[in-house]
């Protein structure tokens, strides 16, 4: 039996490939979808699986070295945007409860002399496992460049230019991350893997995990189950583009839940990755997206000095 979906499926073949009428469908489709759900699956999206599951199974390897191995490669003072940020450090928003959870983080990847490098860290190798993060960046262009096909229909469906995101992302700021949740050993005092919160780049994409529970907040105030199929990769709008539309596109609040205590024994790993834009984008609201109906609601801001305030909020930056 088919299990009920609760998000709807694009394919971005019929954007990429397609004829007018066919780009103008993905467009209002992504468009609605963004605009009252703030999440969607992806097909056509053209991520090879042999790499998704290559870089799985690197990841794998990284999270079975032992403890004091990959505290080795928790790096101080990076506020966790490269390398490994250990278990319980990481909480929502709004609580101060830490997630269940360890992850691994690989950021952008410039070229010898270019004016951004003194901004970003060098990413952090693992030598145990020597082609973990050269697999990380492989996968991270390929989810470059579905995402930035992905904001030109959103930029076409906001009434901007079709290219409009481009300039602003590429070398972007975005992180890869691999997220494991170890098995659950004892009754937890009150965390769940990754409590709700909502997300602080443009837009997420989001490769299969290895286990259910990831879940949506819907306008009724509902918890819904998300279970990307095969090969589909499940898309959602971040808190900068949600501040960008002042609050017309929406980004939803989502969690990882704690399974049913029968698979406590299952970690869970999965593969998010945060597109975000160089530092300097201003954020502020789009003119076209202020209206007597919907007042400005945000003031101006830069992608970095947002990123540099939410960061601070969720316990990864003193």
């Amino acid at each position: 039996m088919s299990r009920k979906r609760h998000i709807p499926v694009v394919d971005l073949r019929e954007f990429v490939h397609g004829t007018a009428g066919q780009r103008q469908a993905f467009v209002d489709k992504l468009g609605k979808a963004f605009h009252e759900i703030g999440f969607v699956g992806v097909v056509g999206h053209g991520i090879p699986q042999e790499l998704v599951a290559r870089f799985y199974d690197r990841a794998r390897a990284f999270f079975a070295l032992p403890e004091e191995v990959k505290k080795q490669y928790e790096i101080e003072g990076l506020a966790g945007q490269r390398g490994y940020t250990s278990f319980g450090k990481e909480h929502a928003r709004h609580s101060k409860v830490g997630d269940l959870k360890e992850f691994y983080q690989i950021g952008q990847e410039l070229p010898e002399g270019h004016p951004l490098r003194k901004e970003y860290p060098d990413n952090v190798h693992v030598a145990e496992v020597p082609d973990f993060v050269s697999t990380g960046i492989e996968l991270y262009r390929e989810f470059e460049r579905a995402g930035a096909a992905l904001l030109r229909a959103i930029a076409l469906h906001l009434d901007l230019p079709e290219d409009w995101f481009d300039e602003p992302i590429t070398w972007g700021n975005s992180i890869l991350r691999a997220i494991h949740y170890p098995p659950i050993t004892q009754e937890p005092e009150s965390a769940i893997r990754a409590e709700q919160h909502e997300d602080i780049n443009l837009i997420t994409l989001l490769v299969g995990a290895s286990a259910g529970g990831l879940q949506i907040l819907t306008k009724d105030d509902e918890w819904v189950d998300i279970m990307p199929e095969n090969d589909e990769i499940v898309i959602n709008v971040g808190d900068m583009l949600q501040r960008l539309t002042n609050n017309y596109l929406k980004s939803t609040t989502h969690r990882v839940v704690n399974p049913p205590r029968e698979e406590w024994h299952l970690p869970r790993l999965s593969i998010p990755f945060f597109l975000h834009p160089r530092s300097e984008m201003d954020l502020t609201c789009l003119p076209q997206c202020v209206s007597e109906e919907r007042p400005l609601a945000y003031e101006p801001i830069t992608a970095g000095e947002y990123l540099d305030e939410r960061l601070r909020e969720i316990g990864l930056k003193q």
